[in-house]
Order: structure tokens, then sequence, then C-alpha cells
């Protein structure tokens, strides 16, 4: 068994924040070479990590919450998942420094947390 841990990377942003409304406002042509180039970055950055990527993830649509009240549709900051292994939750940190979530589009943030074992397993 491996000595790495599984990590889960959250990508958050929010369809009001600054830079999504820079984004936006953007002329479509300069839009469209933006996501060109973050999407040939984003691909580079999944090459580059595909060793200790255990689950891609991927883009995350609306959300609907269950709870003792029903089902009902809420809003979050949730953008999109990756897993992926590392030693520590600092090493996995640092796989997603400068990650074009941010870097080049307009995300807000990654924030990773470990996977942890099922209590009783």
């Amino acid at each position: 068994m491996s000595t790495e841990h599984k990590f889960l990377a959250v990508y958050l942003g929010s369809k009001t924040s600054p830079k999504m409304t820079a984004w936006q406002a953007l002329p479509e042509a300069e839009r469209k070479a933006k996501e060109q180039e973050g999407m040939a970055a984003w691909h580079g950055w999944v090459e580059k990590h595909k060793a200790v990527i255990v689950e891609m993830g991927g883009p995350l649509g609306k959300t609907r919450k269950i709870d003792a009240n029903g089902i009902t549709e809420v809003s979050n900051a949730l953008t999109g998942f990756t897993v992926v292994r590392a030693a520590s939750q600092e090493d996995a940190a640092k796989l997603f420094e400068n990650h074009p979530h941010f870097a080049i589009f307009p995300g807000e943030a990654i924030e990773v947390m470990p996977v942890l074992p099922i209590p009783g397993r």
C-alpha cells in the first residue's frame, strides 16, 4: 500500500465576482482566445501531474440540497473538483499553485482537503 494519501481539490468561483465581471466584459474574440489559452494550460497541468491524479473530476453543475425539509436548489462557490495523491496536504496544495483555474480563468481559489478513511473500516 502506498504511503501517499488522497486529497480532494475543489475549485471555487462566483458568477458575481470582480474577476468574473471583468471576464464577461472582455470582447468575445479576446475571451475566446483566453479560453483557448486556459484550456491549453489546464491540459498541460494535467499532463504534468497525471501520475498523481486519482480522479480528474470536472466542472460541477447546479446544486441540490437534500435535508430533513426535502430537496431545494441552492447556490454555492463550488465549480469543479479533482482528486490527487500526495505525501502530505502541503504537497497536494503545491500541485495547484498558479493553476489555470485562477491564473488564466476567472476562478477565485482552489481548496485542498484530505479524503479521510471511513471510520470503522
